[in-house]
């Protein structure tokens, strides 16, 4: 059974004094984990807000477990990794297709 795990997470951006600021810090997490772990990712919400972003990222798997692990791995390395940047409101779901 293939499982899509989706996990959501606010980005704080304090030191962005433009949106265009907010897009080159979107911009470099969202290429990042695309690059590092291989997920979907993209801007959801927020577009206007030039101090916060909403990021989802996607991991496909044929076991939940997979894209579970996958996702709290981006999700720790938002963590540690990102220091322009503070994390808000964080979720996640499981999808089975």
């Amino acid at each position: 059974m293939t499982s899509v795990t989706v996990l959501t997470v606010e980005l704080l951006i304090f030191e962005s004094a433009s949106l265009k600021d907010k897009r080159s810090v979107v911009r470099s997490v969202l290429q990042r984990t695309r690059n590092k772990f291989g997920v979907a990712a993209a801007e959801v919400g927020d577009q206007d807000e030039r101090m916060r972003a909403t990021l989802a990222f996607a991991a496909v798997s044929s076991d939940a477990q997979i894209s579970r692990s996958v996702s709290q791995r981006v999700l720790n390395f938002l963590e540690q990794e990102r220091l322009d940047c503070e994390l808000g409101v964080v979720s996640t779901e499981t999808l089975y297709l």
